[in-house]
């Protein structure tokens, strides 16, 4: 892995060098992970001239799964100094060295930061990196993908358990506990997100707190869970039926949302645009009068952040590529009875190899349990 890390940096130093920047500060945690294997609390990046690049952190790297491993190439500078600033390190290692400018992140830099850096380096001239890590994040390699594929297996196979065990009269919260226990008890790091459990009333919110409402007979139960694996981040949504054969409101929303999300699923191919995937699944339940009330958006990139671009949306820019990793989660919530949610994680794929490649797999079925 040590070459895949230093080919990312390079690639981000050729743009670097390209808008003119001798250097570049990394500070989001998940564009560290990225550029450097790992991404211990409080590190920095410093992606300077060829060689010259270094990993700044207040403490020694634990190695523990959360962090990542590191790229053992990669120079590490662990600050001796209590309640010292990596990223005023970095920035005070640049302006010694052959850099004359430094471009930060500044939509995830403070302003404190900022102006720290400032003080500490007056003739470095500060510009704006932008999302430059995050768009080089979007297509992942096959590697990336791998881990997203144990990740899914992972929740596939605690969420499959879960509907094997009694659910009647246990609640919320606790449904969500367990969840969250078997994803690490069959190899997760943890979850990928706090794990939403919804039932009755409650079912088909999106990102609905567990509660301790307990399970009744004839309940919808809308589950919405995530696997973190070696960083990387998926996300599975299923709702089912407690005890009973479903009503016919059940059946008839169940259908509606299923038909909405196989229309988002279907339209995921290269040079598809953002907005029109959004609209495959959003014009289903739009046409079925629960346009209002739908969600901002069908589905969002996934990977080392389990919320990241491309965001599937109604406003948004750009157009898909091969080997994107996405969501299609399209939803609708009846105030007061309850409603379906319906979410998987897949990967662009051109038509030519199949179409998109479903990693969740657990059973759309509309399930009694």
């Amino acid at each position: 892995m040590s070459d895949v890390y230093a080919a990312r940096r390079g690639l981000l130093r050729d743009r670097c060098a390209a808008a003119g920047n001798a250097a570049a500060l990394i500070t989001r945690p998940a564009n560290v992970r990225y550029l450097s294997g790992a991404s211990p609390l409080g590190a920095v990046l410093l992606v300077g001239p060829a060689g010259e690049d270094m990993l700044f952190c207040a403490g020694q790297p634990t190695g523990e799964a959360d962090e990542g491993r590191l790229d053992e190439h990669l120079r590490l500078s662990v600050l001796d100094v209590p309640g010292a600033d990596p990223a005023v390190a970095a920035a005070d290692l640049a302006a010694a060295g052959r850099s004359d400018s430094l471009a930060v992140e500044e939509h995830h830099i403070t302003v404190g930061r900022h102006r720290a850096l400032r003080s500490v380096a007056p003739g470095l001239r500060l510009t704006d990196l932008g999302t430059a890590v995050e768009q080089q994040r979007l297509v992942k390699d096959e590697e990336e993908i791998a881990c997203l594929r144990i990740a899914a297996e992972i929740a596939d196979q605690a969420l499959g358990e879960l509907l094997e065990s009694i659910l009647v009269g246990r609640t919320e919260r606790h449904l969500a506990l367990e969840l969250e226990r078997r994803l690490v008890d069959h190899g997760a790091d943890g979850p990928a997100f706090p794990t939403s459990v919804g039932t009755g009333p409650h079912s088909g919110r999106s990102r609905h707190r567990p509660s301790d409402r307990r399970v009744e007979e004839g309940d919808f139960l809308s589950v919405c869970l995530g696997a973190n694996y070696r960083g990387y981040r998926c996300e599975i949504g299923r709702t089912f039926v407690i005890g009973t054969t479903p009503a016919d409101w059940q059946i008839e929303l169940y259908d509606l949302v299923f038909a909405a999300q196989r229309a988002g699923r279907e339209a995921l191919l290269p040079g598809a645009a953002y907005r029109d995937v959004d609209h495959a699944a959003r014009s289903v339940l739009d046409s079925a009068g629960h346009g209002e009330a739908l969600a901002a958006s069908t589905g969002h990139g996934v990977g080392l952040e389990i919320d990241e671009d491309p965001q599937l949306a109604p406003t948004a820019m750009g157009k898909l590529d091969a080997c994107v990793p996405v969501t299609v989660e399209p939803g609708v919530h009846l105030p007061g009875r309850g409603g379906v949610r319906i979410d998987d994680t897949l990967v662009v794929r051109p038509e030519a190899d199949g179409g998109p490649e479903l990693l969740t797999i657990t059973t759309k079925e509309l399930l009694a349990l």
